[in-house]
């Protein structure tokens, strides 16, 4: 199977451009990664994946950001503004509070457009320029959407982004307006919009940049590098856990393919590699549901809620890739409810950590499988967030505290303080 962590690294086929080309994770299928575009197996539909006859070691990353991991992508350089280098942060009473040996936060809201999803536009659009299209397209929860369009008008190109109307924070839908983005608010769910888009892309109307498209991921694997290089750089060893928020498992997949790569080229043992555990919001959980009952897929979701809105997906099309991710490291996954993200959106606030509602999720997700002993109190933790407080500023409003009214006056402040 080609999706085992112990995989051996693969043989170049005829079909490969410079050792890199696409593969599909069901069939076996190859393709030339450049000469056509692909989002699916021709042959049966399946998830397709970027595949490297040579995959990379720690010794042949240079630079700084997404782009110092170039021997692990398939361009020297991208469309980059530019993204990556995210901070590793420290969180000591959360750290206590959780009751783990340690816990350390990826802040992916810390990218160029305020969410990971920047990572993997830099390496989407340098592709869709390779291929020569016109148009850029995404379904999008909001993130997506601002990442693609500022990577486009970065990279020159005209960007359409199809999001479900009344479910998008105003924060992203600005981001997107301002980039110069056509937006289309669809009387339906996010798996409405792919569904749309998905269509639009098969007609050739667009280049399709949601998750599906196999080099997006690329670009989101280099957050698993850059948590091995820190973590290690700081503790001399690897992380036991990484918990993330889960949408439509593109993450999951993303470094959970870093890790194989690693292990490919013995840059990384197979037992140090870290237990993937995903978290999804309790109103939108077909992979908590798919984990739980054993399944080799999830089933739709088509009534989703939460007030976590960039994972507010009620049928990820990267559960195949993220299924076995999650068995093959060891991991699990939990639903948490729009109470406990709440209150973890806070604890991150109380370190000086501002996230959207989607990010806290991962901790939130962490505090309840410790509180259920699944994580044990001796395990090193990373958690994931993935998007910054400004992204749903109306969100962050509502969990935080009340502005107080004061008179026109020092000393009526004083004694407002005082009391």
């Amino acid at each position: 199977m080609s999706l085992e962590l112990t995989a051996p690294a693969p043989e170049e086929p005829s079909v490969a451009d410079d050792g890199t080309w696409l593969e599909c994770i069901a069939c076996g299928a190859q393709f030339a990664p450049f000469e056509d575009v692909r989002y699916t197996c021709d042959d049966c539909d399946g998830l397709l994946e970027v595949r490297y006859a040579s995959p990379p070691t720690w010794d042949d990353f240079e630079g700084r950001g997404v782009w110092r991991y170039n021997a692990a992508l398939p361009f020297e350089e991208g469309v980059s503004l530019p993204e990556g280098a995210t901070p590793l942060h420290e969180v000591p009473r959360l750290e206590a509070d959780v009751g783990v040996e340690t816990l350390r936060v990826k802040h992916e809201g810390m990218n160029p457009t305020g969410s990971f999803k920047d990572r993997g536009m830099t390496v989407g659009v340098r592709v869709a320029k390779e291929l020569g299209v016109g148009r850029l397209a995404c379904a999008s929860t909001g993130n997506t959407s601002a990442a693609l369009a500022a990577y486009g008008a970065r990279g020159g190109m005209e960007t359409l982004v199809l999001l479900p109307a009344g479910k998008v924070a105003a924060g992203k839908i600005a981001q997107a307006s301002l980039h110069d983005a056509r937006i289309l608010e669809v009387d339906g769910n996010f798996d409405s919009c792919l569904d749309i888009v998905q269509d639009l892309a098969a007609r050739g109307e667009a280049y399709l940049l949601n998750s599906l498209n196999p080099f997006r991921l690329e670009g989101q694997k280099t957050i698993g590098l850059e948590i091995l290089e820190e973590f290690h750089e700081d503790y001399g060893t690897y992380p036991d856990r990484i918990v993330l928020p889960v949408g439509n498992a593109g993450n999951t997949s993303a470094l959970y393919k870093a890790f194989r790569e690693l292990v490919q080229s013995g840059a990384l043992d197979a037992d140090d590699v870290p237990k993937l555990t995903g978290v999804q919001a309790e109103g939108a959980a077909p992979m908590v549901e798919a984990i739980e009952n054993g399944w080799d897929e999830t089933r739709r979701w088509d009534e989703v809620e939460t007030r976590a809105t960039a994972i507010r997906i009620g049928n990820p099309v990267n559960a195949p890739k993220a299924l076995p991710g999650i068995r093959e490291t060891n991991g699990t996954a939990v639903a948490v409810s729009d109470e406990e993200i709440t209150e973890a959106q806070r604890d991150l606030a109380g370190e000086g950590v501002g996230v959207e509602p989607a990010s806290a999720a991962s901790v939130a997700g962490l505090r309840k499988l410790r509180a259920e002993g699944v994580v044990d109190v001796d395990e090193q933790v990373v958690c994931l967030t993935t998007g910054h407080l400004l992204k749903d500023p109306d969100a962050a409003f509502e969990a935080g505290d009340d502005p107080e009214p004061v008179p026109n006056d020092t000393e009526a402040v004083l004694e407002h303080l005082a009391e």
